[in-house]
């Protein structure tokens, strides 16, 4: 399974460089994962794809003023991308410099904050905020929201708002779970009254979602690991609507690789090109049980869903593992039909783009790491 197997050709224009207003004003491409079939709408006629009964699973994570301005002690500018707070004063970071900085090295930021670098592990540095004040209130103080790198200007006082979902509570994402930036309190509020249940899990989105895959075979890569955590009330929630025959409808592909992480019995096979991952461990039960912890899940064609029946998602970028993810759910030919179609009917791609409301396709075989 090759890189170049999800590639498409997406005009420069097509990039979403603002949200639309008010945020249910997007427009809505209906995939059926069973046969294809592809249907114009408008955000607003979601609940008309959903059924009572339906469970929507959101990812509630709130995303943090993560992209810091500075110079280091020998004059050099620098930009600092948090991956994750670690500690009050310390955390995991990017550190875009002309030259990459050394241990014990200090780092000069807006606001008279100090920044030293602690060690270097791979691509980030672990670097420790000398004052006695908490990293999330330096961040709130000096921070800037971190817009993905698709969209091309200088983050806006209004993105602070906009780049967050209504619903988002736990700080500690550096990228927004964009499928939920299309609701707001009153969509919810309609969805609710039409017996549509919600649930919430918290996967905090790092700045891993924005790298490029860099080998061909696809089965080669290795994704990021994000915090996540799934509560037992959430658990139960979802366990009684897969009991009850009800759907689970995913927001976003941070909650499909939410719960299928924590699908009871795992239900992935592990990739044969990795010694710790070799044979096959039984399919998971189709219910999720409660976790704290990591996950570096990474779906892609054809992998057996546990517990996602439907996917709300935006448009992602060509040759992503989020693309990925979605041809998996919908179906490789079937999900890429329907980009060439968004493409020419000018929707807006990627986080401050249009939506797509997707059914699950069954494929026949599994593979998953």
């Amino acid at each position: 399974m090759r890189k170049s197997d999800f590639q498409y050709s997406l005009p420069q224009e097509l990039i979403a460089q603002y949200p639309v207003s008010p945020r249910t004003a997007s427009r809505l491409l209906m995939l059926d994962g069973a046969d294809g079939a592809i249907h114009d709408l408008r955000f607003t006629d979601l609940p008309t794809q959903l059924q009572a009964g339906d469970l929507l699973v959101f990812n509630d994570t709130r995303v943090i003023p993560a992209r810091l301005f500075g110079h280091k002690d020998s004059g050099g500018r620098i930009e600092i991308l948090i991956e994750r707070v670690l500690n009050a004063h310390g955390v995991l970071a990017q550190v875009r410099a002309s030259k990459p900085p050394k241990p014990g090295q200090k780092l000069a930021l807006h606001g008279d904050i100090m920044a030293e670098v602690k060690r270097r592990d791979g691509e980030f540095y672990e670097l420790t905020f000398d004052r006695d004040i908490p990293v999330t209130t330096i961040l709130e103080r000096i921070g800037h929201v971190p817009l993905p790198p698709y969209i091309d200007r200088p983050d806006e006082t209004a993105d602070r708002e906009r780049y967050q979902t209504v619903y988002a509570r736990h700080r500690g994402a550096v990228a927004a779970p964009t499928a939920g930036l299309h609701f707001d309190e009153a969509m919810l509020a309609q969805l609710a009254e039409r017996g549509v249940d919600s649930a919430f899990v918290t996967l905090h989105v790092g700045a891993g979602t924005f790298q490029p895959i860099r080998v061909d075979d696809i089965r080669e890569h290795r994704m990021h690991a994000e915090n996540l955590s799934v509560s037992p009330a959430a658990c139960d929630k979802i366990n009684a609507a897969r009991n009850a025959g009800r759907r689970v409808v995913a927001v976003g592909t941070t909650v499909v690789r939410a719960l299928e992480t924590v699908a009871k019995g795992g239900g992935h096979l592990k990739n044969p090109l990795s010694p710790e991952g070799r044979g096959i461990i039984e399919m998971g039960s189709g219910r999720v049980e409660p976790f704290e912890g990591e996950t570096d899940i990474f779906i892609y064609p054809d992998y057996q869903f546990q517990i996602v029946d439907a996917l709300l998602t935006n448009f992602h970028l060509p040759e992503s593992t989020l693309l990925m993810l979605v041809c998996a759910f919908g179906g490789t030919g079937h999900v890429l039909n329907a980009y060439r179609h968004a493409v020419e009917r000018k929707y807006r791609f990627f986080s401050y783009g249009d939506a797509m409301f997707v059914t699950r396709n069954i494929p026949d075989t599994v593979h998953a790491i």
